[in-house]
């Protein structure tokens, strides 16, 4: 959906680093899971080589066990908190810009029928936030960069396509991005509307996967 004729955003692009946002918080408690992952790992050695002081008991195996579970969540979560630690949003006459660790890829207004912001609960007080990017014709479903944006569920109102991209965003980060489309293409923007909780949803790995495989048969 790039074009050659637009090969970077405009130089007065609003620009929303959701990366480092997302980081500052996620980078922090992983670190501290997997500091406590390590520290179930040396307990277990030390239970292992039968060097630890005092008796072991059950509770004590199921401390350790937990510790390295917990260990193996900081993992999980540091890897992909790292890779989009440089992601961005960038927002200007052409399109929506996304930024991930320098490969850009844009939608461009033009291609669009409309755009939408989608909110549901998360846990007892929170939100979390998704703008819905809806076509006018079709998408790549397996782009490189965007493939695991694209969800294909209802649309928000009759005559929009099922298929479109879906840009997960934070609190803090969905009032500048609503404000710069909103600046830009107030005639697209569809307004805001709730969903189930849990609307985010996951990308269709298994199905990507497959025509992945098809394709190089």
């Amino acid at each position: 959906m790039s074009s050659p004729h637009t090969p970077s955003p405009a130089p007065d692009a609003t620009v929303i680093r959701v990366g480092r946002r997302s980081a500052l918080t996620g980078l922090p408690c992983s670190i501290a899971l997997m500091t406590i992952g390590a520290v179930g790992i040396f307990g277990a050695v030390l239970v292992a080589t039968g060097k630890q002081k005092g008796e072991a008991t059950v509770t004590g195996y199921v401390g350790l066990a937990l510790a390295v579970v917990l260990g193996v969540l900081g993992v999980a979560l540091f890897i992909p908190f790292w890779a989009n630690r440089r992601s961005r949003i960038l927002i200007d006459h052409t399109g929506f810009w996304l930024d991930k660790g320098g490969h850009q890829k844009v939608i461009p207004w033009n291609t669009l029928a409309g755009v939408a912001l989608y909110w549901s609960e998360f846990g007892r007080n929170g939100k979390i936030y998704s703008l819905e990017l809806y076509p006018t014709g079709t998408i790549d479903r397996d782009d490189p960069l965007l493939w695991s944006l694209v969800r294909d569920e209802e649309p928000l109102h009759p005559g929009l396509p099922r298929l479109r991209h879906r840009i997960t965003l934070t609190a803090p980060n969905q009032r500048p991005v609503v404000e710069a489309v909103r600046s830009r293409v107030p005639h697209i923007w569809l307004g805001e509307s709730q969903r189930a909780a849990g609307h985010i949803g996951r990308p269709d790995i298994r199905r990507h996967r497959q025509r992945r495989r098809d394709r190089t048969t």
